[in-house]
C-alpha cells in the first residue's frame, strides 16, 4: 500500500511525495493505523527502521483541525533523551508538516532559553523536547502542557539509561487525565516493559524483530590491533578511502579529542562530538558532517542513537563498545535505506571479551581481516605522525646493520 492510498490529509500526502516517501517501512505501516485510531501504541524497533516517521506522519494527520482554546496550548509533546535526537525529529516533523499550520518547537538544554520563550509566546503545537530544559521552562511558567493530545516517549530506553525515569513518571502529572501515549523504545527487557504499561493503556503492541539485528546493507569486520596502534590504523583506512564519510566511535570524551589530535598531525580533517562540546559547535560539527566539509567524524556513543546522518560509509569501532547493544546503535549509522556500509572494529588484547559479547548479541562471527606481520609493521612505518617516524627509522637502521653483523660473524669464522 502506498502513502497515497492512505487516508490521511493532501498537504501530508505533498510533503511525503516530495521527501520521497512512497511505501511505508514495516514500523510505519504497522502503527500509523492504530495511532490515527487513537489508540496507545507500545512499539519496539531497531535504529534505521523509520520509526520516527512511524508516529510523525499520524500525529500531523490529527492535530491538523483540531481547535485550540489559547494560541500557547501545546498538543502534542515528544519526550526524547539527547539534544540531537530533539533535533532531528523536529526536522522529520518541519518537512512532513511544511504545507500544515502546525507549528514544531525543538527545546533543549545547551542553549540560551530566550529564543526557546520567544518561540512559546508565538505558539507551539508539537513540542519536541529533552526534559531538563522542558521541566525548566514548566516550573518558571513559560510552556504549559495541560492541553497535550497525545504523549511520545522516543529511545524510552535510552531515556532509562541517561536516568530519566522520573522525569518520563513526572510529566504524567502535567497532562490530561485522557491523551493518547505512544511509546518507542529500540530494546525492550522488564524494565523497560514495566515501565511501559505504567504509562500505556491498553496499548496497541508492535514489535519489528528482524533475523538480523543489523541491516543487512552492513558488511561487519573486525582487526585485532593492539590499542597504541590503533591511530595508524585508522589513518590508513581514510586514506585509502579518500572522499568517504567515516565515523569513528570512542569510548571517552578524551579519547575522541586525542584521536583528533592524531589525525590532524598527520593532516586529516575530522571533528569531535560528545557530551563536552557547548550546544551550537555541537550543531555546527553535524552540519559539517552532514554536509561533507568534514569527511571524519570522532564521536562518543551520545551519537550513536537515533542519528540519521546520510551517506556515511564506513563506521569505525575505534574502541569497543562498553555494551554490546550498543555496537547495533553505532553500525546502524550506515547501511541506511538501500545504501551500502561497512563496520569496522579495532579490538585490542583487552577488548576481547567485549566482543565476544557483541558476536553473542549478534548471533554470529565477525569476519577477522588477518593483518600479517609485515602489513602490521608496514602500517606503522608508513605513518605520517612525526612523533613515530623514528620507529621506522629505527627498522630501517636495523635491517642496514644486519648485513654487516652477518659479514663479522663469517670473518671470525
Amino acid at each position: 500500500m502506498k502513502f497515497e492510498n492512505y487516508n490521511i490529509a493532501e498537504t501530508i500526502k505533498k510533503s511525503l511525495a516530495e521527501a520521497g516517501f512512497n511505501r511505508p517501512t514495516d514500523i510505519q505501516f504497522k502503527s500509523i493505523p492504530p495511532i490515527l485510531d487513537g489508540e496507545d501504541v507500545l512499539a519496539i524497533a531497531q535504529t534505521g527502521t523509520g520509526k520516527t516517521a512511524a508516529f510523525v506522519i499520524p500525529i500531523l494527520n490529527k492535530l491538523i483541525n483540531v481547535p485550540k482554546e489559547e494560541h500557547t496550548d501545546i498538543l502534542c509533546l515528544v519526550m526524547v533523551p539527547t539534544r540531537e535526537l530533539a533535533i532531528q525529529i523536529t526536522e522529520v516533523f518541519q518537512k512532513i508538516g511544511k504545507y500544515t499550520r502546525l507549528k514544531t518547537v525543538c527545546i533543549t538544554g545547551g542553549v540560551e532559553q530566550a529564543a526557546q520563550i520567544t518561540a512559546a509566546d508565538r505558539g507551539i503545537d508539537i513540542l519536541v523536547a529533552t526534559p531538563g530544559r522542558m521541566f525548566d521552562l514548566i516550573y518558571q511558567k513559560q510552556i504549559k502542557i495541560t492541553k497535550v493530545n497525545i504523549l511520545v516517549l522516543d529511545e524510552a530506553d535510552h531515556m532509562l539509561d541517561l536516568g530519566f525515569i522520573k522525569d518520563i513518571r513526572d510529566v504524567k502529572k502535567f497532562l490530561p487525565k485522557r491523551h493518547q501515549t505512544l511509546f518507542f523504545s529500540a530494546t525492550i527487557n522488564e524494565e523497560i516493559k514495566d515501565l511501559a504499561y505504567s504509562l500505556v493503556s491498553n496499548p496497541i503492541r508492535i514489535q519489528i524483530a528482524p533475523k538480523d539485528r543489523v541491516s543487512k546493507n552492513v558488511t561487519h569486520s573486525v582487526a585485532f590491533i593492539g590499542m597504541d596502534d590503533k591511530r595508524f590504523f585508522l589513518e590508513r583506512l581514510i586514506n585509502e578511502n579518500p572522499g568517504s564519510k567515516v565515523l569513528v566511535f570512542v569510548r571517552t570524551q578524551v579519547r575522541a579529542e586525542r584521536v583528533f589530535a592524531a589525525m590532524e598531525r598527520v593532516g586529516i580533517k575530522s571533528a569531535t562530538m560528545h557530551g563536552g562540546k557547548e550546544q551550537e559547535d555541537r550543531l555546527a560539527v553535524m552540519e559539517q558532517f552532514k554536509t561533507g566539509e568534514v569527511k571524519v567524524l570522532i564521536a562518543t556513543d551520545i551519537s550513536a542513537r537515533g542519528i540519521d546522518i546520510p551517506g556515511v560509509e564506513y563506521v569505525v569501532n575505534y574502541d569497543m563498545p562498553e555494551v554490546a547493544e550498543n555496537y547495533v546503535h553505532r553500525v546502524g549509522r550506515t547501511g541506511r535505506g538501500q545504501a551500502k556500509g561497512f563496520a569496522v572494529s579495532f579490538c585490542s588484547l583487552e577488548e576481547k571479551e567485549i566482543l565476544d559479547e557483541v558476536e553473542e548479541f549478534l548471533g554470529k562471527e565477525i569476519k577477522v581481516m588477518e593483518i600479517k606481520g609485515k602489513d602490521y609493521s608496514e602500517t606503522l612505518d608508513f605513518t605520517e605522525d612525526v612523533n613515530d617516524n623514528w620507529k621506522a627509522l629505527l627498522r630501517e637502521a636495523e635491517a642496514e646493520d644486519k648485513p654487516k653483523f652477518n659479514d663479522k660473524k663469517k670473518k671470525k669464522k
